[in-house]
């Protein structure tokens, strides 16, 4: 009865707070089931740009695309870490270029027109985007053909088929781009040098200055004798605010690497392993399938000239006779072997045309090589090569100019196809099978005379075996296991590692003071507060690593105490300056000559000959961009006041001036100078648009 009473007695309470819980509910479901959480609405997107977001996915599908062309740039293989990271800063890169620029160029009214666009795309010299996109996979060639049987086929298709939408990025890909070059000209055209300005240069470059100095260096003043307050490090602090400002937010690291690269033992084993696949390759009578199925690179097993082995390797190949098994030889990091199957004198390039045929559309292969043969008998009777591969040919990239490939390189195009136009002589039409299908091949010239070989190759990359990497691992694990916030140097001091500090980390970052480390790694530290030790061993493919945060520095102007152990030296100086530059002045007293002062300072001066404004650098001391300006701004045989240099004090004094014949034509100089500043404005003028822009980079999430 208690219990009921209460409830009656609170009824209204309790009916508001159910109500008040029913309608968040519905709401909070509202927006579960509508779309995605009020608390990870950002979640997807890679940042934002003038407000306007980057989704990771379309954003991930761009990286995809660039890192795939570099893989190809670079031959084939996996992609290092760096690679990834740069095609990451690329494709942020083309985002910002793009958004950065829009509002520019809608402001002022920049535009593509259509038929602009069309020259773009089809005219007779389009835009590289186009020529990239449309290469034949053979000849690595621009494919008129090629593009003008796509944008046929885009015709035929449907509203809203993928074609379209790819269609459709690439053009705005190509007004992006041509946009970007309107406005870049736009601003180098504003760009002139005055006849002033090029004779101040001519002279800065070219008039000399003789001159005497005394320099009492900072060093002479001990640092126990100088104080440093808190307004020297404001003085300076407000002096170079400017320099002080943080573009983006940074962390800094000290760390230890426990490295488990290969050792002379993992060298060894992979010796051996090299040495017993040699004996087995000199044997076997299946030469390329052998060493597809043993080498960890797969070459291709073609002809090659000298030079397309690697250095060791290649002087071996091309020395020993057919039948010979060479190596093994060490080249970056990986043993390598080869068998000499064949050697003989060939072309170094071939022109030729093909007809390409479809096995699957022609009934199978049976069927598509006896075609093959009654299209080669027609063309060796006569008939036109050219008119068979437009009526014949499913390669629509070159049917549509009568099959011509045009002039190709060894290792240009597949191996079969290769081989066969390699191999005939001028004018020949042969037939050959690849991957693609059947090719009836007319050779129209051949090119050069090398002496080429063929020869199967095996490589083994020497890494890292367990021993090496379980040592290596249980020493980071002892090392981790002993840390709390407060010993990281303690606990390196008592088991004998290095510490190692980088400083100013960004959050894209793939590399600490050279060494690759994980991205997790560099994750995990922009999630850590500062004196966070790693929340685990992290590992990269020869490496462990453990690091702890020792500082944070958030995005914008960084305040006196962030930057304060990092000026202290320079401000260490300045206080020094202080008192040198009383001694100067005590000396100077009364004296009208350096050799006076110098005297009194007990310092004999110094000699600097034919020194130029341009390159303010005392030889033998260093840049000392005050003192040379100072300099030129003398009368000869006239003391200087006390000057406040990068190394310490000095007192100069001018013999003369030697001043450059008068230029007679100011034509060049301008030109170069022009040049010169239509190279910097443009990173000029991204940072302005940069630093006006509201952007928020995610990158760090994802990648």
């Amino acid at each position: 009865m208690g219990f009921m009473n209460y409830l009656r007695n609170r009824a209204g309470l309790v009916i508001v707070i159910f109500i008040g819980f029913a309608i968040f509910a519905f709401l909070l479901g509202d927006v579960i089931n509508y779309g995605t959480p009020f608390w990870a609405r950002h979640q997807n997107q890679v940042g934002s740009i003038n407000g306007e977001t980057i989704d990771i996915n379309e954003f991930n599908a761009q990286v995809d695309q660039t890192s795939e062309m570099f893989r190809q740039q670079m031959g084939g293989g996996t992609l290092n870490p760096q690679m990834k990271s740069y095609a990451v800063q690329q494709v942020w890169g083309q985002y910002l270029n793009r958004e950065l620029l829009k509002n520019e160029v809608g402001r002022i009214g920049l535009t593509v027109g259509k038929t602009e666009l069309n020259d773009l795309v089809q005219g007779d010299n389009p835009s590289m985007q186009i020529q990239q996109a449309f290469r034949n996979p053979q000849t690595g060639q621009f494919d008129r053909g090629q593009l003008n049987g796509f944008i046929s086929q885009v015709g035929t298709l449907p509203p809203g088929h993928e074609a379209h939408a790819q269609w459709d990025a690439l053009l705005q890909s190509v007004m992006d781009e041509q946009l970007s070059t309107k406005y870049t000209n736009l601003i180098n055209n504003s760009i002139y040098v005055t006849a002033l300005e090029a004779n101040e240069e001519y002279s800065q470059r070219n008039k000399l200055a003789n001159f005497e100095y005394v320099l009492l260096d900072y060093e002479s003043v001990p640092d126990s004798s100088v104080t440093l307050s808190d307004q020297d490090y404001k003085a300076y602090y407000n002096e170079n605010k400017g320099v002080f400002k943080n573009e983006e937010e940074t962390r800094n690291l000290e760390y230890v690497v426990f490295d488990a690269s290969p050792t002379a033992q993992d060298t060894a084993r992979v010796r051996t392993t090299i040495e017993e696949l040699k004996a087995q390759l000199a044997e076997s009578t299946t030469d390329s399938l052998f060493a597809a199925v043993n080498s960890d690179t797969k070459y291709p097993y073609i002809f090659r000239k000298q030079g397309e082995f690697s250095p060791a390797l290649d002087t071996l190949v091309f020395r020993a006779p057919v039948g010979t098994t060479v190596g093994p030889v060490l080249t970056n990091g990986r043993f390598e072997i080869a068998k000499i199957i064949d050697t003989k004198v060939g072309p170094d390039s071939v022109k030729a045309s093909h007809i390409l045929l479809n096995p699957a559309t022609e009934g199978g292969m049976d069927k598509a090589k006896a075609k093959a043969d009654s299209i080669k008998g027609l063309i060796e009777k006569g008939e036109s090569f050219a008119a068979l591969a437009v009526q014949f040919s499913v390669d629509e990239g070159s049917k549509i100019n009568g099959g011509e490939l045009g002039t190709f390189a060894r290792g240009m195009m597949v191996p079969a196809f290769e081989n066969a136009a390699f191999d005939a002589k001028k004018g020949d039409v042969v037939v050959a099978n690849s991957q693609f299908g059947i090719h009836i091949i007319k050779v129209e010239d051949q090119i050069g005379s090398s002496r080429v070989v063929k020869a199967a190759v095996i490589d083994k990359q020497i890494n890292s075996g367990k021993e090496t990497m379980n040592a290596a691992y249980n020493k980071a694990t002892q090392f981790f296991g002993a840390l709390n916030k407060n010993n990281f140097q303690e606990v390196a001091t008592q088991q004998g590692v290095s510490v190692l500090k980088a400083d100013n980390i960004t959050a894209m970052e793939t590399m600490l003071m050279g060494t690759e480390v994980p991205r997790e790694l560099v994750r995990w530290a922009f999630e850590a507060d500062k004196g966070d030790v790693s929340d685990k061993i992290y590992e990269s493919e020869t490496k462990y690593v453990v690091a702890r945060v020792t500082g944070i520095r958030e995005k914008g102007q960084l305040p006196l105490e962030a930057v304060k152990s990092e000026i202290e030296p320079i401000v260490r100086n300045r206080v020094k300056a202080k008192k040198l530059i009383a001694q100067v002045a005590e000396a100077a007293n009364g004296a009208t000559t350096i050799a006076q002062i110098g005297e009194k300072l007990g310092k004999a001066p110094a000699s600097a000959e034919n020194i130029v404004f341009a390159n303010p650098v005392i030889p033998g001391v260093a840049q000392e961009n005050a003192v040379v300006g100072t300099v030129f701004g003398l009368q000869p045989k006239q003391p200087s006041k006390p000057i406040r240099g990068s190394q310490g004090v000095y007192v100069v004094e001018v013999t003369g001036f030697v001043n450059p014949e008068a230029p007679g034509d100011l034509s060049a100089q301008k030109k170069q100078m022009t040049q010169a500043q239509v190279q910097r404005t443009w990173s000029r003028v991204f940072r302005a648009l940069q630093d006006k822009a509201d952007i928020v980079d995610n990158r760090a999430r994802f990648f």
